[in-house]
């Protein structure tokens, strides 16, 4: 049993950057695919980011080419979301979420372990 811990949310402009942290716990980290999901108010859970239990594979959702970045530390045993050029469209509730698939999905159902989720603000 894996659980996951967010931390790192906040307020921040448009424009500016944010990193969000997950720590884990339980279970054996590095045989994990790893990833982010959020939701914004009024919205359906959406994939943001992922990668792979190798970490070499990172798929990204269209709205975060270019702007976030993924990265896992199987040694401290946290994965990172960094974000940059942030939008007011990226508000939302940010979930950490470990599968034992190799590569994960997009689908938030093939997804076994979830964070409680992390606010993130970005004003205008």
């Amino acid at each position: 049993q894996v659980q996951l811990v967010e931390s790192g949310g906040g307020l921040v402009q448009a424009g500016g950057p944010l990193r969000i942290s997950c720590t884990a716990s339980g279970g054996t980290f590095s045989t994990y695919a790893l990833g982010w999901f959020r939701q914004a108010p009024g919205k359906e859970r959406e994939f943001v980011i992922r990668v792979s239990r190798s970490g070499v594979t990172t798929y990204y959702a269209d709205s975060a080419k270019g702007r976030f970045t993924i990265s896992r530390d199987n040694g401290r045993n946290t994965v990172d979301l960094q974000m940059s050029r942030l939008k007011p469209d990226d508000t939302a509730v940010y979930y950490c979420v470990a599968s034992p698939n190799f590569y994960g999905t997009s689908n938030s159902d093939d997804w076994e372990y979830w964070g409680q989720g992390t606010q993130v603000t970005v004003s205008s």
